[in-house]
């Protein structure tokens, strides 16, 4: 498996809330939905978003940013405009006074705002689950990134705009993977750029010595491994793996693989249905009390109570 295939083999968007919102200035929506990641495509027009901490972005028509929760922003047409609505948990919809919008911006199916030819048309989808992205690639990410049209050309605008709108048997699950899709050529551009900020494990797999070893524990986490037995995997010895590695990805190879092997544990949980002893068995934990002790030392909560839904 390559670096970027490794970071970016969890996206598996389910149900995902995905829409065309179209406006005409003013207008601006606060976003407080707390979702792990959402992803918005400038079709017309131009729009900010404006988080609460941070600097603010401009689209323009062709951009992508990629917002990562759970921070509040705002999308508008000038910064200075006040919202008129306020998107929630779930995809729920109220006035900043708390009114229900009782579906007075429905513009038909999957359309919401003003009027379906509006100035400013935006393309959304939202990942409702932070499982369905991997907690790896949420926090390789900055709150929020961008990218212009002349950084990434994007062949999957035409094609979106055409079925986020069609009520057909199966829509949901096609536009879950076009959401996942457009997330991952998004990404693989963006990491590509000089703005990008990866972390220092992602860095080193360019290393002949950390990556190669990174490469054996991201493929293999199951296995028993020990320095001894990654440094015959990599031609070296012990001293200078444990050196090397610990230089470039900033903790030594066996604390890497304990928090690789239970950020794997996390996306298991909420990912599948596995039993404990199973997702122990996938990550390389001998039984399912050892993974669970390990589980909670890190997490602060046990596999149990990170699994089940919140309210």
């Amino acid at each position: 498996m390559d670096a970027l295939a490794g970071l970016l083999e969890g996206p598996r968007a389910r149900g995902a809330f995905m829409i065309r919102a179209c406006f005409d200035p003013p207008w601006a929506v606060r976003v407080e939905d707390r979702a792990p990641l959402t992803v918005m495509l400038m079709v017309r027009g131009d729009a900010w978003v404006v988080p609460d901490t941070g600097e603010r972005l401009r689209l323009r028509a062709g951009d992508l940013a990629i917002a990562r929760g759970p921070d509040p922003y705002t999308c508008a047409d000038d910064p200075g405009t006040e919202p008129r609505a306020v998107i929630l948990p779930g995809g729920e919809c109220g006035y900043p006074d708390g009114r229900p919008l009782n579906g007075s911006m429905d513009l038909g199916v999957r359309t919401w705002g003003d009027r379906p030819d509006g100035a400013a048309v935006l393309l959304i989808g939202t990942y409702l689950v932070r499982g369905e992205i991997g907690g790896r690639l949420l926090d390789a990410l900055p709150p929020l990134l961008s990218l212009t049209s002349e950084q990434w050309d994007c062949p999957l605008t035409p094609l979106l705009m055409a079925e986020v709108t069609r009520d057909e048997p199966g829509q949901e699950v096609v536009l879950d993977r076009l959401l996942d899709l457009l997330v991952i050529a998004a990404l693989r551009s963006w990491f590509a750029g000089p703005s990008a900020e990866p972390p220092a494990w992602y860095r080193a797999l360019g290393d002949p010595v950390a990556g190669r070893a990174l490469r054996l524990l991201q493929d293999d986490p199951a296995h028993p491994w020990t320095v001894a037995s990654l440094a015959a995997g990599v031609g070296v010895s012990r001293a200078a793996l444990a050196r090397r590695f610990t230089e470039l990805v900033g903790e030594p190879p066996m604390a890497y693989l304990t928090g690789w092997r239970l950020a794997l544990a996390a996306d298991r949980l909420r990912d599948t249905d596995d039993t404990l002893g199973a997702i122990a068995r996938q990550v390389g934990y001998g039984s399912a009390f050892a993974l669970s002790t390990a589980f909670k030392r890190v997490y602060g909560v046990s596999p149990q109570e990170y699994r089940a839904p919140t309210a």
